[in-house]
């Protein structure tokens, strides 16, 4: 395939150079406004325990963070809705206008959410208010990231376009250690009660002032001139997500990019950063600061990194960079798991081993704790059980009992009868409070501390494992908006690399935390929800391999 050279007006293909000031310009400009989009979308899942408090408080603590966590992938199911929606838009009218676009409204909704009476104020109203909120952020950001993914790719010369893009790369792991970086200062600043009460909603309220910021930096920007060129001869797309996705010839290209790409980017991509978040706070009982500090520490390592495995696809192409980095991660993310476990509550794993529990119940009465909709009630004796034991990080082993047993927790000599919330009526608060006393004081008795001691903590090694995690994140992520522009034709890029990049990332990403939670819930392992993305990124391997070409050579300016 031939290089590119872009001159201002249009695409002469002749030798590739480096890109111009203006062209650096336009594209730092590009990455500044998407960081701040990130920043928005992903303080959520960074504050996932104080929205639970706020606005899940009418449901029992496992139920309230199941639902956070669902409430949080809301924003991502709907992703790939806003990449049809502003997708459509961008490739008729412009990649330029669809950012200011989004840009406007991910800040309303994210400013939105700091508004938000809490559950206490106004009842059902206000879990119901942050849902839309997220609904918005998910819309805005599905339109957000193949508009600019796309816009840089049309200004990059073609044998740097990975490099280039991997900038682009950067913006989402640069937006969460944003989040992560306000929220620690705040929590700094103030009281731990202040910050719970009221503190937590400051970041939220802050994305007004980034978000004109932001429209100013996309003000600056030119249209794409790969746009330009096709305004200019007429040959836009009528009707881009027919011809993307009607046409089995394109159609098949995003199926392929889907599960032979983005679906193991995006499990890895989450298993790195925001599911290693959680299994340090809600699993190994991490305190809440410690952990922002530590993956914020493995963040700033290893971001670079983007970039680095950016421009080594230019050399030896997209695909075996980002299928490398899916083995690699699905061949070690149960020993790096296991040994951050014990470098982070060397106690609770003692514990593990020394005494161990069993969950007698009927097996009929054992509910997978997984509701994408939010109207199961987890209410056996069963499911209170487990649910109990998950959320303390306590593994166990499951003995089937007689039809109609009630389930009971058994640790050593002790037993601890569950009961079933559902059939007890008025009663179920107080016997809620009953069990999990006595519940909780079996497994203290037994070693299972409470939180992990800060003394006990192996710091440097805690970093090291999550700096690997996000390498793994970085090979992956950093190639992967070359490769899906390089797959579409221009007149429908926009549209036919959006889909397939949210459908991964929104619904096989977003959907990760939940998904894991619930496995654990039901297997009794805190380790068995990494099952879930070392499947899939096994599944994006073997897919890859078989199915997808290599594009670093493709020339994005060709006619089809």
């Amino acid at each position: 395939m031939g290089r590119v050279e872009m001159a201002e007006t249009g695409t002469a293909r002749t030798k590739s150079r480096r890109m111009t000031k203006e062209e650096r310009k336009v594209i730092l400009a590009s990455s500044a406004g998407t960081v701040f989009e990130w920043y928005d979308f992903y303080l959520a899942g960074s504050l996932a325990a104080n929205i639970n408090m706020a606005f899940f408080s009418g449901v029992n603590p496992t139920a309230g963070f199941i639902f956070t966590l669902l409430a949080f992938a809301v924003g991502f199911a709907v992703r790939p809705f806003g990449a049809l929606v502003f997708g459509r838009f961008g490739d008729i009218v412009g990649r330029k206008y669809t950012f200011l676009i989004t840009m406007t409204v991910m800040g309303v909704a994210t400013f939105g959410v700091g508004l938000i009476p809490d559950y206490a104020t106004v009842g059902i109203i206000a879990p119901v208010l942050f849902i839309i909120c997220r609904l918005l952020q998910g819309l805005a950001l599905g339109g957000e990231y193949g508009g600019a993914a796309t816009y840089v790719a049309e200004h990059a010369p073609a044998d740097r376009r990975g490099y280039y893009t991997s900038w682009i790369q950067t913006t989402a792991t640069l937006g969460l250690f944003l989040s992560l970086l306000v929220i620690l200062a705040l929590r700094q600043s103030m009281p731990e009660a202040s910050f719970n009460a009221w503190g937590w909603r400051v970041p939220f309220l802050l994305s007004f002032v980034l978000l004109g910021v932001s429209l100013w930096i996309r003000l600056q920007l030119a249209e794409s001139p790969a746009f330009e060129k096709i305004k200019a001869e007429g040959t836009q797309s009528k009707a881009p997500l027919k011809e993307a996705f009607g046409n089995w010839k394109n159609a098949k290209i995003g199926i392929f990019a889907l599960l032979g790409g983005t679906a193991g980017q995006a499990v890895v991509w989450y298993t790195g950063q925001f599911y290693a978040l959680f299994f340090l706070t809600q699993t190994l009982k991490m305190d809440g600061t410690t952990a922002i500090i530590v993956m914020a520490t493995a963040l700033l390592i290893a971001t670079p990194f983007f970039v680095v495995f950016g421009r080594l696809s230019d050399f030896i192409g997209r695909k075996r960079v980002i299928l490398t980095g899916c083995l690699l991660a699905a061949l070690t993310y149960f020993p790096l798991f296991h040994t951050l476990a014990e470098a982070v509550n060397p106690a609770l794993m003692e514990a593990q081993r020394n005494a161990p529990v069993v969950v007698v119940a009927d097996p009929d009465e054992c509910s997978f704790q997984f509701n994408p909709v939010g109207t199961a009630s987890f209410t056996s004796s069963c499911d209170i059980a487990k649910s109990f034991l998950a959320r303390n990080a306590v593994n166990y082993d499951n003995e089937e009992a007689p039809p109609g047993t009630t389930a009971r927790i058994r640790i050593g000599d002790e037993e601890i009868e569950a009961f079933d919330a559902g059939a007890a009526g008025e009663e179920a608060a107080t016997r809620t409070t009953a069990f999990n006393d006595a519940a909780t004081a079996a497994i203290r008795a037994h070693g299972y501390p409470a939180a992990a001691n800060p003394d006990e903590v192996d710091l440097p090694l805690v970093i090291g494992i999550l700096t690997i995690l996000v390498l793994y994140v970085t090979m992956v992520y950093g190639p992967i908006a070359a490769l899906l522009v390089e797959l579409f034709p221009t007149r429908i890029r926009y549209s036919g690399m959006s889909l397939p990049y949210h459908i991964g990332n929104g619904w096989f990403g977003g959907f990760l935390p939940p998904t894991a939670f619930a496995i654990v819930a039901a297997t009794g392992n805190i380790f068995s929800g990494l099952y879930y993305p070392i499947a899939i990124a096994l599944l994006t391997f073997v897919i890859g391999i078989l199915c997808v070409p290599e594009t670093k050579d493709r020339d994005i300016y060709a006619d089809d």
